[in-house]
């Protein structure tokens, strides 16, 4: 385990030597990511003003999104610490491992731990929130664990090694990545939530029991509705006890249960207080000269328990104390994350349909690894959510932030595809608006990431280290780098070569079906080999009838797939389509074989052609999945017409064949 640097390392000398008439430092209580992002900020609007930072932790500021990275042993300290960006040494300093004890408003004063004083001009409270002990019996016993900063981290990291049975009690975000942290040394982990489904405040029922799914295949036990009453133990953690009765047998329990904001200084102070510490829209706490931002803010009512909320509220809060006039209206709560690998998105209104006339639209991928729905209120996208990939996230996102209209051709598309856009390429970033949000951990928009691109970065590092776009969870830069001019490496579909070859036979054959080629009968007898008994003889004509239509029904079959639950999640989903692409081939063959060349007249005319047009819109189809990798292949711009031309030439064929099966055995 790598070692955090010390307090020693990071202590800037500056501000507090400055001469007694220089006008009074902003101090920012909190030193986790939205009290840096303030102390940028505030370097940035006043370069010529002086900020303190205190921090009650004694290491280096990390990225607390990593945390369950690194308990999962997936990076290093230098993972967790390395990519924060500290503020210029030459007007911040950082007081770390001092805790503020009180706040003198009267005379603008803090107190630390200590008993030293700082005099301030602005006060900023960035002291974010603890987590929520549930008052159920038996949660003081040794054991029992939070999982919130590092000292928690560190102390689960240790526990890993001599744990059998870990309980995580919380079915959120949280809980279920402190239950893959503890998976790391193949621990028995079980997830407990009272909730009827995980990440219950962010997901549908649908998209829930889908990741659901995913925590399971981890290897982690999943008990949902069953609350826990009691911890047993006498001198620790040995059990818990379930609402419906049931015991568990445990040797560690970790609290992943909510947070509270932390408001205990404020109230302190005569700050005034409610779920959190009340501020108005230009983030002034009921002291004219106190401000607070972050998980500890409470606005309109609200507290937010996401980052880029308080990364909004740091720049309003910043713009004020540098004496500019800002106001800060809210956030549309938005989640996008990776949860054991798999992209997660909610954002805006995610319940289903209510009185207020909004509707969910969902859709569940053929393979069963995606599921994704929309909430519609009045023609306006309100919600989203998804589970699994999603190439539309970020364009959705924006969509629900700015209260975009989506139409109802849209939402049958999004019905049958799960895409609410053709995939025509503008979903690229660079045709995003000015006011869309890129980086959603930092808040970061096209029009600031532009600035930067204007103003000399020329890579997605430089870009990184001048906007803080990417600098959480990294899922933006492939965004950044197309933005820089590059290409975002999209990976090629599984069996591509495949899908490709198959198009292309596909195409082949097609093109030969629809050709005149009407191969003649011949006019000699005295023949070797008689090509005309496929067409001249009855039984045979019957052979390869039959034969068409069979491998017609097995096309059809196919189908069932998307419908039947058991079928789902049977084989890989590249290994159906592949079966659909080569039973495409043999009807093409067998309609050859079959007709002769021959497209026929009237009824006849009418099903070959829907046979031929279909196969052809697939090969179409097929050759656009293929190439779904290159943005700018055509073959990509193929694909939405091709497969909607393909399922219309699909619906006729039954109704056809059987007209065809009864003239021919009637007459």
């Amino acid at each position: 385990m790598n070692s955090p640097q010390t307090l020693d390392a990071l202590t800037m000398p500056g501000a507090s030597h400055a001469a007694d008439d220089a006008p009074l430092p902003t101090v920012v209580i909190g030193s986790g990511p939205v009290g840096l992002r303030l102390a940028h900020e505030l370097c940035a609007r006043n370069p010529g003003g002086r900020v303190i930072v205190y921090g009650d932790e004694p290491q280096a500021p990390y990225n607390r999104v990593k945390l369950s990275s690194w308990l999962a042993g997936e990076i290093g300290y230098g993972g967790l610490a390395g990519d924060v960006a500290l503020p210029p040494q030459a007007q911040c300093e950082l007081r770390l491992g001092r805790r503020i004890a009180a706040i003198d408003t009267t005379a603008q004063v803090v107190t630390d731990a200590a008993g030293e004083r700082q005099r301030y001009g602005a006060l900023v409270l960035a002291t974010g929130s603890r987590p929520r002990v549930p008052e159920t019996p038996g949660m003081q016993l040794p054991g029992v664990y939070t999982f919130r900063d590092f000292a928690d981290a560190q102390s689960l990291f240790a526990r890993q090694v001599r744990s059998r049975h870990t309980v995580v009690l919380g079915g959120g975000l949280l809980g279920i990545e402190t239950a893959r942290g503890m998976r790391r040394l193949n621990t028995d982990v079980t997830l407990i939530d009272h909730s009827e489904h995980l990440m219950s405040r962010q997901l549908d029922a649908p998209g829930a029991a889908l990741l659901r799914d995913h925590v399971e295949r981890a290897g982690i036990r999943v008990r949902l509705n069953d609350p826990v009453m009691e911890v047993l133990g006498e001198e620790r953690v040995s059990g818990v006890r379930l609402l419906g009765g049931e015991c568990l047998e445990c040797d560690t329990l970790v609290l992943a249960t909510g947070i509270v904001a932390r408001i205990e200084l404020a109230r302190s102070a005569g700050i005034a207080v409610g779920r959190g510490i009340r501020v108005d829209d230009r983030m002034r706490t009921s002291d004219p000269y106190v401000y607070a931002v972050g998980e500890c803010a409470e606005h309109r009512g609200i507290v937010y328990g996401l980052v880029a909320p308080g990364y909004e509220q740091a720049a309003v809060a910043a713009h004020v104390i540098s004496g500019g006039d800002a106001s800060y209206a809210g956030t549309v709560s938005a989640t996008r994350l990776k949860v054991l690998g798999v992209p997660v998105m909610s954002i805006g209104s995610v319940s289903g349909a209510r009185a207020d006339l909004a509707r969910e639209v969902r859709h569940a991928s053929a393979d069963g690894e995606a599921c994704r729905s929309v909430v519609v209120r009045r023609g306006v996208i309100v919600g989203a959510t998804s589970v699994g990939v999603w190439p539309e996230a970020r364009r959705v996102q924006e969509a629900v932030t700015h209260g975009r209209r989506v139409w109802p051709w849209q939402l049958l598309r999004f019905r049958r595809t799960g895409m609410l856009w053709p995939d025509s390429g503008a979903d690229s970033v660079t045709a995003w608006p000015a006011d869309a949000v890129v980086c959603n951990c930092t808040g970061v928009t096209r029009a600031r990431l532009d600035g930067a691109i204007a103003s000399g970065c020329r890579s997605v590092a430089e870009l990184s280290a001048c906007t803080g776009a990417s600098t959480v969870c990294g899922s933006c830069k492939p965004q950044l780098a197309e933005l820089l001019g590059g290409s975002a490496a999209l990976e090629p579909e599984r069996d591509a070569g495949w899908l490709w070859g198959g198009g292309l036979a596909a195409l082949l054959l097609a093109a030969l079906v629809w050709l005149p080629l009407d191969i003649p009968y011949p006019d000699t007898a005295s023949l070797r080999v008689h090509w005309d008994l496929l067409w001249r003889d009855g039984f045979v004509k019957q052979v390869s009838g039959f034969t068409l239509l069979g491998i017609a029904v097995l096309l059809a079959a196919l189908s069932l797939r998307k419908r039947v639950p058991a079928l789902a999640k049977t084989g890989r989903y590249a290994t159906w389509r592949a079966l659909h692409i080569g039973l495409g081939v043999a009807v093409l063959v067998a309609l050859a074989v079959h007709a002769g060349g021959r497209m026929g007249s009237n009824l006849n005319l009418w099903l070959s052609a829907c046979m031929a047009g279909a196969a052809l819109a697939g090969a179409f189809a097929s050759l656009g999945i293929a190439r779904n990798h290159v943005p700018a292949h055509p073959a990509r711009r193929w694909r939405p017409a091709a497969t909607w031309v393909h399922v219309l030439l699909l619906w006729p064929l039954p109704v056809l064949l059987g007209f065809h099966i009864l003239k021919t055995y009637w007459y």
